[in-house]
């Protein structure tokens, strides 16, 4: 009996579990959060920070000072002399230290060549992190899309069977003909077709906005929310070029080699130079030498090797990045006026549909069907408003669609979101 008790218990207490989890809808994510999550699980991002952890060791390894030379010996062991029972009556031991001193700032340049190195590194990884939030923010928006999409597809579906419901009335007592009717029934295929297709471009741009948060959640349970609108722009052109400049890190980043290209020519100049080698040797002997002791410099004979190869390679560098950081601000430029004269084009072509052109398709399909049901209306004209009404918003919500495609590429073309 209590077994049963327990088991009834049990029973109830994981019904009431899977009962508080489906009421529960899981709570959509921000733009925000989204990002900070991406930021948190994107595998190609958590990489990209591993290389300038790397170049931090580098500036290690770069600033390490030479390992003294020490020898150490016993000379003078005589097995094959004329008394071999005696091998060891003139042997001696001697050790030997060197150093190796770097001039010219060696150590210092290396150091400088490192760090900038690491700068670039960190660059590299903002403008890595630029270029995947344009991926990121691209499936944000076409969630966005689908999302309105799918909405509008069902309020049309749920609006035409009404229609279709009045009209199947009509037809049961006799006001409007079998072939009527029936094109009527046929059009609602349109609408079937509307809501499936917006469904799995829907489903689609959540599985492919999970890819880049390296989420595993299902795609039924996943869900964002945000602003589906445009807005007007509230700075010129000019601010715009001059924001670029100044903010994306691609510009950094070739700016930064065109320093590092200088510090490694002065490099290249150091290690022409002459490092000499300073020694010490001490020797303990048998008497009556004894012990001595003696100092030693030594250093290379740079008459054919003077680094002249590096010299020239790394002065050609430098013009070599000069010439890359301009084309790279010439390409930003050019990013910000496309991309800012594709907005503009698309602000255009919104204004008109969301001053007039909404509402006036809405009471064309509302004067039309009220005709059409009351017989002042022909068929044909009911049809053609339905269609209108719907191309006119499908047509305003991919113009939304695209001017948000456009504000994105007009942040990825600045380097931050100016525009959200």
């Amino acid at each position: 009996m209590h077994r049963h008790i327990w088991r009834l218990y049990i029973g109830l207490l994981f019904a009431a579990g899977c009962v508080a989890q489906n009421a529960t809808p899981p709570r959509a994510l921000t733009w925000q959060e989204t990002q900070e999550r991406f930021r948190e699980n994107n595998p190609t991002l958590l990489a990209g920070k591993v290389t300038i952890d790397e170049s931090r060791a580098d500036e290690i390894t770069a600033y390490l000072r030479p390992n003294p030379d020490f020898t150490f010996g016993w000379d003078q062991l005589t097995p094959f002399s004329a008394n071999p029972y005696r091998p060891l009556s003139q042997s001696y031991l001697f050790g030997d230290l060197n150093y190796l001193h770097e001039r010219g700032h060696k150590r210092e340049l290396r150091l400088a060549s490192a760090r900038q190195g690491t700068e670039i590194a960190i660059s590299a990884q903002a403008d890595l992190e630029r270029n995947l939030t344009f991926n990121l923010r691209d499936a944000f928006n076409r969630v966005l899309l689908a999302k309105a999409v799918v909405q509008v597809a069902q309020e049309n579906l749920r609006y035409y069977d009404k229609v279709l419901s009045v009209n199947a009335d009509r037809y049961r007592v006799g006001d409007i003909a079998k072939v009527d009717y029936q094109r009527l029934d046929l059009q609602r295929i349109q609408f079937e077709s509307d809501l499936a297709t917006s469904q799995v471009d829907l489903r689609t741009a959540k599985i492919d906005l999970l890819t880049l948060l390296k989420d595993r959640t299902p795609v039924e349970q996943f869900d964002i929310t945000g602003p589906f609108d445009f807005e007007e722009p509230v700075t010129t052109l000019a601010e715009l070029r001059e924001d670029a400049l100044n903010s994306r890190p691609d510009l950094r980043e070739a700016q930064q080699s065109l320093e590092k290209s200088r510090t490694d020519h002065q490099l290249a100049f150091a290690n022409g130079s002459v490092d000499p080698t300073f020694g010490v040797d001490m020797s303990h002997q048998p008497p009556p030498l004894n012990t001595y002791m003696g100092v030693s410099v030594s250093f290379p004979l740079r008459i054919f090797d003077r680094n002249q190869g590096e010299k020239a390679r790394t002065l050609l560098d430098i013009g070599r990045n000069e010439k890359l950081r301009d084309a790279s601000e010439l390409s930003a430029l050019h990013d910000v006026d496309s991309a800012y004269a594709t907005l503009q084009s698309t602000l255009e072509l919104l204004r008109p549909y969301k001053a007039k052109y909404l509402s006036e398709a809405g009471d064309i399909r509302s004067t039309v069907s009220f005709a059409y049901q009351h017989g002042a209306a022909s068929l044909l004209d009911f049809l053609d408003a339905q269609k209108s009404y719907r191309d006119t918003q499908l047509a305003y919500l991919n113009l939304v669609g695209a001017y948000l495609s456009a504000a994105n590429q007009l942040n990825f073309a600045i380097g931050r979101e100016v525009i959200r």
